[in-house]
């Protein structure tokens, strides 16, 4: 493939990349567990900001920003274990300053939502962002990104060695206002 001066070159596995088995069209959905579909609900509406429809008495959809969605089912026992950090859902917002300002608006109403853990922002992973566990122990990133979330990495293509887990990995400029 020829590269042009806006198009970057791709890696020599991704020139050599098969042909998948499964000819699928859009990833859709994710599932989140919860222990009480109401206080979600209300959660998702009047903390997080998501759009939401209530699609059955123990589901809802929530969406945000986008065409996917996040399907809420209530837990038939409302007994879930704790997300594990690696698998937490990512909320972006576009400046670091905003970051910072979100910290504090979940470090303020904490208590009110019932969230149990906060940490603080910090530059991490190639973006600027904390987390923290909700009313039913599921976990959040809030995070500086450009528009289009972390799809500015495959223009980067694939890393070698720590990459973008480096603390001195190479931000996109319009989020970078923090030293790294």
């Amino acid at each position: 493939m020829a590269t042009t001066a806006n198009a970057p070159e791709q890696s020599a596995a991704s020139a050599t990349k098969p042909e998948p088995a499964l000819k699928l069209n859009f990833y859709s959905h994710a599932t989140l567990e919860c222990r009480d579909i109401k206080q979600t609900r209300k959660f998702f509406d009047e903390f997080l900001g998501f759009q939401t429809v209530q699609m059955a008495d123990v589901s809802f959809w929530a969406r945000l920003g986008g065409d996917q969605i996040v399907v809420v089912v209530q837990s038939p026992t409302k007994k879930k274990e704790t997300m594990p950090f690696l698998n937490h859902n990512g909320l972006d917002v576009g400046t670091e300053a905003e970051v910072d300002a979100a910290y504090e608006t979940v470090k303020a109403q904490a208590e009110k939502w019932g969230i149990k853990k906060l940490t603080k922002p910090v530059v991490q992973h190639g973006t600027y962002c904390f987390y923290f566990w909700d009313l039913d122990d599921n976990a959040w990133e809030i995070l500086c990104n450009p528009k289009g979330g972390y799809s500015w990495g495959f223009s980067l293509g694939d890393q070698t060695g720590v990459g973008h887990m480096s603390r001195k990995f190479a931000r996109p400029k319009e989020t970078l206002t923090k030293d790294s």
